[in-house]
């Protein structure tokens, strides 16, 4: 393992890093940042909170540092892109703490904020742009932003950037990008189709590898609750109500499910707030800081988060609604034991959701372990059908715990604090 200072880093980038408190790169960092700051491109895959931002920021700002110049008009001279809005502005924070103190701009753009703000931001040029991609292309097709600069690509979430839903838009973003340029995916996850779209994107990618694709982080305690989805809120309310003080992420399916749920918590007295696709980007931005600093305990979210929020103090993520892609529940799960602590998922999985948790236990090659509940496909070939360390359960009603069994304890953590 090496320390930041024997990188070959910038020293402005050394000076941001101490400022920061970052001593040591993780195991991702410590395997890409050599091969990215040599101009390989690289596929990257980590699991979530292991530190992939600066794993591409880094040598992204180092070859950025060395290429003094303003940029022109309309231009950026690299551009990293990302599915959702608060991943963007996730990394364009970090990025700004690295720039700080150079004359490196750096200039996010998502849709829900104003097109015309962004416009002007975009005239005087910037050197690093990050973006979702539809709102990305609405700026094109206006003539606000010209690509042909661009020498650094990366896509961040490469999974989900790379699915059906953007792969159409990455096939207009691309043609326009400059030559020759360096690019690097990163991602928590590895689906089948997803090395077989990269090669259209990388050029004798590198790849680095620091946990087996889908696999969550180690210091996530699983478990899984079988029950009627009429028992789900009453088990929420209940695990809710055991440490009242930690900050608690709960995944739902849909976005009315999401607030509908948000609202009958806030009606029984619990500090919850939401964030889903309905709320405008200043009420999502407004929900996630007041989760982060404490204000609020509980926030309520669907999808838009399962990528999204890097908030160290998370104790606990509650899928309240399994999801429908495996691929998302590590990246919920992902939300807790970040910046080297420990975390909490719980899952609740009703009888009409036993096939998608045995798609997520395919998927991460674990059997979760049995909170309460038995498996409606105890029997029938289910991997996850047993409990842990224990023989099969029958004959047991769902949501009963078994005999002489210990409901699981939840730790006290603290409801706020800072990655080390």
């Amino acid at each position: 393992m090496f320390d930041f200072d024997m990188l070959g880093l910038a020293p402005a980038l050394n000076d941001a890093l101490k400022r920061a408190g970052f001593s040591e790169p993780t195991p991702i960092q410590n395997q890409a940042i050599p091969l990215a700051l040599a101009g390989n491109d690289i596929l990257g895959l980590a699991q979530t909170g292991t530190g992939k931002t600066l794993a591409f920021g880094l040598p992204l700002v180092d070859h950025l540092l060395q290429q003094p110049g303003k940029p022109q008009p309309k231009t950026a001279k690299s551009l990293i892109l990302a599915p959702t809005r608060e991943l963007v502005n996730q990394i364009a924070d970090s990025l700004r703490n690295l720039t700080d103190g150079t004359k490196i701009r750096v200039a996010c753009v998502v849709g829900g904020q104003s097109i015309g703000k962004q416009i002007g931001r975009l005239a005087r040029g910037t050197d690093i742009l990050v973006a979702t991609p539809g709102r990305l292309i609405d700026l094109m097709e206006r003539g606000a932003v010209d690509l042909g600069q661009v020498r650094h690509l990366v896509l961040d979430e490469a999974d989900q950037m790379l699915d059906l839903g953007f792969i159409h838009a990455l096939r207009k973003i691309a043609p326009r990008l400059g030559t020759p340029r360096q690019t690097m995916l990163f991602s928590a996850t590895m689906p089948k189709q997803m090395e077989e779209i990269s090669r259209a994107y990388l050029t004798n990618p590198r790849r680095v590898q620091v946990a087996p694709p889908g696999k969550a982080a180690d210091k996530v305690t699983q478990s899984v609750h079988f029950l009627d989805k009429t028992e789900k809120p009453a088990r929420l309310r209940e695990i809710l109500s055991r440490d009242i003080d930690a900050l608690t992420l709960v995944f739902a399916r849909t976005k009315h499910g999401a607030e509908k749920l948000m609202k009958g918590l806030v009606a029984d007295g619990f500090n919850a707030a939401s964030i889903h696709g309905n709320k405008s980007q200043g009420q999502r931005d407004r929900a996630i800081k007041a989760f982060r600093s404490g204000e609020i305990t509980t926030l309520v979210a669907t999808d838009v988060a399962a990528r999204g929020i890097d908030i160290p103090g998370v104790a606990y993520v509650i899928n309240y609604d399994l999801p429908e892609v495996p691929d998302n529940y590590v990246h919920r799960i992902g939300r807790t034991a970040r910046a080297g602590r420990e975390g909490e998922a719980i899952a609740f999985c009703a009888p009409d959701e036993a096939g998608l948790l045995h798609q997520i236990q395919k998927l991460m090659k674990i059997d979760v372990p049995i909170a309460s509940g038995t498996s409606p496909l105890e029997g029938k070939g289910d991997p996850g059908a047993t409990r842990t360390g224990g023989p099969r359960r029958r004959g047991r009603a769902e949501g009963k715990p078994a005999a002489g069994a210990q409901p699981a304890k939840r730790r006290r953590r603290p409801r706020r604090g800072r990655a080390a």
